[in-house]
């Protein structure tokens, strides 16, 4: 049974071109992958590109993967480089990426439409709103550190930085995720009574 393999042997199996063993590496590290490429790119349809991109670029050099982190680290720093390349690529608007008032415009455009009214009203929804409006680097280590799970070691080989850096990047994310989410809240209120 694939399933009950390690990652470290189905790495084996895919290298020795069991292409079975890869699905199962690309099925069990799928749903992170594009939650955290949701958390770039924004919108469903590049998310999945990057995602698919991701397991490609894996794929391709997953004889080069020298087990010095885990598979899911290394996956991931693929899925930043893979993101972070796409984004460039994408990027028409002039704005830099730093700018805070472009992300605060595309926050008051969304408003309105409600598809669930349960739904919205949940912690998660409300979490998961907040983060879409964090800038791309907040957004990924809020993700990696508490989706993901990874200690600051792994996040920072993944993003390729100092694990001291990713602390002091992690504490300021969640001190932005912190405003964001008071600000959602603040208008949610507003908006019951």
């Amino acid at each position: 049974m694939q399933s009950k393999l390690t990652d470290t042997e189905l790495i084996a199996q895919s290298v020795a071109g069991n292409q079975s063993a890869y699905a199962e590496l690309i099925k069990r590290h799928q749903r992170f992958v594009f939650t955290l490429a949701m958390r770039f790119a924004k919108n469903r349809e590049d998310a999945e590109e990057i995602a698919q991109d991701t397991f490609i670029k894996a794929y391709r050099n997953l004889a080069n993967f020298q087990q010095q982190s885990k598979f899911s680290t290394w996956l991931y720093s693929i899925v930043y480089t893979t993101a972070m390349t796409f984004l460039r690529k994408r990027r028409m608007d002039t704005d830099s990426i730093d700018d805070e008032n472009v992300y605060i415009q595309l926050e008051n455009q969304q408003g309105g439409f409600d598809q669930n009214y349960a739904e919205n009203r949940s912690r998660s929804y409300y979490l998961n709103k907040a983060i879409e409006q964090l800038l791309p680097d907040d957004a990924a280590i809020i993700t990696l550190f508490y989706k993901g799970e990874q200690s600051l070691e792994e996040i920072a080989v993944t993003l390729g930085m100092e694990a001291n850096t990713v602390k002091v990047k992690l504490f300021r994310a969640r001190q932005r995720l912190k405003e964001k989410l008071e600000r959602l809240l603040k208008h949610e209120a507003k908006e019951l009574i």
